[in-house]
């Protein structure tokens, strides 16, 4: 059974999601969320599945005390849903094409530092675009440059606010992200 270690910085929905998918799957599983925010709701619902969770500082992730933490799991793939700080270049380079992540836009159009959640959406309100989507990408030492794995569009020509953009946006994650990571764990 391949292990998966997740990523994640706030409620938690893509990362529950995940874990619920992959708690039905023979190919793999969840064996920990790690977390910067010990508030994060995301640690309520790994414990929920019985997933273990670390929490951890800004200054663990910077040393290098997160990655022994992270070895100690011995996982085949690195997720992050949700995460919001930069992802460390030490883990980068122990994990080489092993560390994904999804992002709120069709990238490269709204990404780079400070581009999550809502202020991707007020970005894309702004610019009128009659579509956005998710990109899910290889992490590499630059927000949102990673190489591309897949891209799902949606149209939103009839969404006037930002919360109406991040359901569909939710809505694809939640469709998508499972089976993507689930296609590139089988194929390792």
């Amino acid at each position: 059974m391949k292990k998966i270690v997740l990523f994640a910085s706030g409620s938690g929905t893509n990362a529950e999601n995940i874990i619920s998918h992959f708690n039905q799957s023979k190919v793999a599983n969840v064996v920990a969320v790690f977390s910067n925010n010990e508030k994060a709701m995301v640690l309520q619902r790994a414990q929920k599945h019985n997933v273990q969770t670390v929490v951890f500082s800004k200054e663990e992730l910077k040393t290098g005390a997160v990655l022994d933490k992270v070895k100690s799991f011995n996982p085949d793939l690195i997720v992050l849903a949700g995460f919001l700080l930069q992802f460390p270049n030490n883990i980068i380079a122990a994990y080489p094409d092993k560390i994904i992540n999804i992002h709120p836009a069709l990238l490269p159009k709204y990404g780079g530092k400070g581009m999550y959640g809502v202020h991707v959406h007020q970005a894309v309100l702004n610019n009128k675009e009659t579509e956005t989507g998710i990109s899910i990408h290889y992490v590499n030492e630059h927000y949102d440059e990673g190489r591309m794995i897949f891209q799902k569009s949606v149209s939103i020509e009839d969404c006037h606010d930002c919360e109406s953009i991040a359901k569909r946006i939710h809505e694809l994650e939640q469709e998508n992200f499972p089976k993507v990571i689930e296609k590139l764990i089988a194929e390792q």
